[in-house]
Formats: structure tokens, C-alpha cells, sequence
């Protein structure tokens, strides 16, 4: 493989592990995340109105 290829290469997948580790992080360290979660039962839809 040419030194181009590695460059990209090893930057493409360097990119898309900081992105996962990023999300990662994001996800566990949230502390009001929890309160956004929303179930089955409390989604609100319009055809509930109707009788």
C-alpha cells in the first residue's frame, strides 16, 4: 500500500473510533439523559383523542 493509502487510511479509522469513544462518553456522562427516555406508554398520538 502506498503512503498515501495508510495516511487515510489510518486517519479514516482513527476519526470514526474518536467519534464512537466521543458518543460514548457523551451517553454515559449526561446526567439529565435519563429524563429524556420516554416508553411506549407515554407517547402521546393523535388518534388517542379520537373517540
Amino acid at each position: 500500500m502506498t503512503p498515501g493509502g495508510w495516511i487515510i487510511m489510518l486517519s479514516s479509522v482513527g476519526f470514526v473510533t474518536f467519534l464512537l469513544a466521543w458518543c460514548i462518553y457523551k451517553v454515559i456522562t449526561t446526567p439529565e439523559s435519563a429524563e429524556h427516555l420516554h416508553a411506549q406508554t407515554d407517547i402521546h398520538t393523535p388518534d388517542v383523542d379520537e373517540p
